[in-house]
């Protein structure tokens, strides 16, 4: 750290950064508003809407999104070759009409292949604007660039999913995905103001460009340190995931949001009502949504914090941090728990991930930029790929609340079959599956107890089947938290943290010390 830093105010921190940088963060705050616009409420969606189960949602979440965040190692690299404005421009078209055109296939395979192909686009997105930061950055503020940059990051991502969900209550599943390719398609308009900062011009086909650049990562990658760190990371991704693909789907099972709103209520009745939804509560995304905007409020003021720490130091106080909160967030069906855990996560979400951007930012050879940070992705990509272990299986057989519903059943001595009465319905890894007749709740006599038509919804078959059973929703709810403790998966949470707490710690005092890093 030089004196020139050490003196740096925080008004000339923000007057250090060029224009294309600003251009840079303004693409990010509305990208990010389209990606979690929808993302905070697609796993909603898939199971709600669409009837698909939680091991569908799951792969389709983490599945596309692991692409996504492998992809980068190509469109970097192809970025880095036709130019960063023709690349923006190639992948807000992609986005702007894979947004829309989402919102029409209902399928498994076919959503599954319209959201790969928005995920093309938000791959080619990805290594260009933090291409970007890296290039109108120096030593002297990049900390603080990435940091402010980061903060862009989530005010699209506290904006995306606040302003889609009051849109959502009013108008509808149709408005998320139309909202989303409106603001895309402001990012191709502002585009054409935009000039690229110098970048190195590149003589070569695009195939011998991603040959290189293949190449050249797994020269970057031999590098033993390096590559550990980002072993060690794929740990911290796992974890930090659980909080948007698993978490909006417990607070809808789980969660009793209605308390949240009568607090607020009591508080502030007018901007409580705001956010009421059908049920009495408020939307899971919105609690999720908190997240960001606790990001967007804190994180010029950590970033200053921890301008001058190193970067490990940063990222192990972070992971520390967020192990506390992802276990709060998931620990109680009291909503203030889980309000509590999402701040004290978003704190150390805030210390450990620009600085690891940072790390890699501050290690890339000039005018390879966009390919270097797309190795930042990597981790990402194998940590989405392996999150559907706990957001899918795990979700499903542990803290399901229809898995869970029909176990009870079972336990109780009621047979669920179809209506033919041809066969029995497996009920114990997956969602009750629907016949085109419609399924029973039998008891062990025979006797039908419940007519469920074809297609009906998880809450209305919830509260169907609580009306059989002689109880209302809420308390059947409250027997199955009881009876199955379905919160209990934060151990598995929280344990894969410390894990990588543990490792990161034992990697800072011996594989860290043995060689003075660059970054330090």
């Amino acid at each position: 750290m030089t004196m020139e830093n050490k003196k740096m105010s925080l008004i000339d921190l923000f007057k250090s950064f060029p224009k294309p940088y600003w251009f840079a963060s303004i693409f990010e705050l509305l990208e990010r508003y389209a990606w979690y616009g929808l993302f905070a409420v697609l796993g909603l969606y898939l199971t709600n809407q669409l009837g698909f189960s939680s091991v569908q949602r799951s792969s389709i979440m983490t599945i596309v999104t692991a692409i996504l965040y492998f992809l980068p190692i190509f469109t970097g690299a192809i970025a880095d070759k036709i130019g960063y404005k023709a690349t923006l421009a190639i992948a807000f078209v992609i986005l702007s009409s894979g947004y829309f055109m989402m919102g029409h296939v209902t399928t498994y395979w076919a959503v599954f292949a319209m959201f790969l192909y928005v995920a093309l686009g938000a791959a080619m997105f990805k290594p260009v604007a933090s291409a970007i930061v890296t290039k109108t950055t120096d030593e002297k503020n990049s900390s603080f660039g990435f940091g402010l940059f980061y903060m862009m990051v989530n005010i699209g991502g506290f904006f995306g999913p606040l302003l889609v969900g009051l849109l959502r209550n009013k108008f509808g599943w149709d408005i998320v995905f139309i909202s989303s390719s409106v603001a895309i398609l402001v990012n191709l308009i502002v585009l054409t103001f935009f000039k690229e900062p110098g970048r190195e011009k590149i003589e070569e086909s695009a195939t011998e460009t991603i040959v290189r650049s293949i190449k050249n990562i797994l020269e970057a990658l031999s590098d033993f340190r390096l590559t550990v760190l980002l072993i060690i990371m794929v740990g911290f991704w796992v974890m930090f995931n659980q909080l948007f693909y698993t978490l909006p789907n417990f607070i809808d099972d789980w969660v009793r949001t209605q308390d949240f709103y009568q607090w607020l209520h009591s508080i502030w009745p007018a901007f409580a009502n705001i956010f009421k939804n059908e049920h009495g509560g408020i939307n899971p995304e919105q609690i999720v949504n908190l997240d960001a905007f606790f990001i967007v409020v804190f994180q010029i003021a950590v970033s200053y914090i921890i301008l001058k720490w190193k970067p490990i130091n940063a990222m192990m106080t972070g992971i520390f941090i967020t192990i506390i909160g992802i276990g709060l967030s998931f620990y109680s069906d009291n909503p203030f728990y889980t309000v509590l855990g999402i701040l004290i996560f978003a704190l150390g979400e805030m210390t450990s991930n620009p600085k690891f951007s940072d790390y890699i930012a501050q290690i890339s050879p000039k005018g390879k930029e966009a390919l270097y940070m797309g190795t930042y992705f990597l981790p990402i990509a194998a940590a989405n790929y392996l999150t559907d272990l706990i957001s899918g299986n795990l979700y499903q057989d542990k803290a399901d609340k229809l898995t869970l519903l029909f176990r009870y059943i079972k336990d109780k001595g009621i047979q669920i079959i179809d209506m033919g009465g041809k066969a029995k319905v497996n009920y114990t890894n997956k969602l009750v599956t629907y016949t085109n007749e419609g399924i029973q709740l039998m008891d062990k006599n025979g006797e039908v107890i419940k007519n469920l038509k074809a297609g009906i919804k998880r809450d209305e078959v919830f509260a169907q089947a609580a009306e059989k059973l002689h109880t209302t929703p809420s308390h059947l709810q409250e027997i199955l938290w009881n009876t199955y403790h379905p919160n209990q998966i934060w151990w598995v949470m929280a344990g894969v943290g410390a894990a990588t707490f543990i490792l990161l710690f034992i990697y800072n005092v011996t594989i860290g010390k043995t060689k003075k890093a660059d970054v330090e």
